[in-house]
């Protein structure tokens, strides 16, 4: 019969090994259990409102509740969700931590500023009024078969920049023909009233 020995090197890399395979399995023990306790790191509020504006049907809460789990990275959470997997639920008992003091972020800033600020009416912002008051002067009826000639007679460009500049036309076509029916549903009411 034959002895068998144990080597050194054999030893050592059982042992190696071993202690790796133990420390692997304490660490992610560990991971989800402060993950399903809700303790553990803070969640940035930034990331969970980039998370929300990019896709406004999720629950915040549930976001928390993901970037939680996968320690607080935006891209995992918006791959998972741009790869048509839904995103955990989270338990009941998952009370996520928010900041003490809220701050507010540059972008949250803006967009309140641009709540205050009056938004200006589509003649303003396209610069129409010129075009506003030539056609207020002709006959509607003369001004409705001018902007539908245009539109019927030329047809899809292969040129990009005709292209644009014919989509153009349309897009002020439409807000003045919309200007114009406006104008005279006014009329109407104020001229029954």
């Amino acid at each position: 019969m034959a002895e068998q020995s144990f080597n050194i090197p054999q030893v050592i890399a059982v042992l190696l090994v071993g202690f790796l395979a133990i420390r692997w399995f304490l660490s992610s023990s560990n991971h989800q259990g402060s993950g399903s306790r809700g303790a553990g790191r803070q969640i940035d509020p930034a990331h969970v409102e980039q998370i929300h504006q990019m896709f406004p049907q999720l629950d915040r809460r549930t976001i928390m509740w993901d970037l939680q789990r996968n320690g607080g990275s935006v891209q995992a959470t918006t791959e998972r969700v741009l790869s048509g997997r839904t995103l955990a639920q989270p338990p009941p008992s998952f009370r996520p931590q928010l900041p003490t003091s809220p701050a507010p972020t540059a972008a949250s800033g803006s967009r309140q500023a641009d709540a205050k600020a009056p938004l200006p009416d589509l003649i303003t912002r396209f610069n129409l009024s010129s075009k506003l008051n030539v056609a207020s002067d002709a006959q509607p009826s003369q001004a409705d078969s001018a902007t539908a000639t245009p539109s019927k007679q030329s047809g899809w460009s292969q040129n990009k920049t005709e292209r644009s500049e014919l989509m153009r036309k349309r897009k002020e076509e439409m807000i003045l023909a919309a200007r114009r029916k406006m104008e005279d549903k006014d009329r109407t009411t104020s001229g029954a009233s």
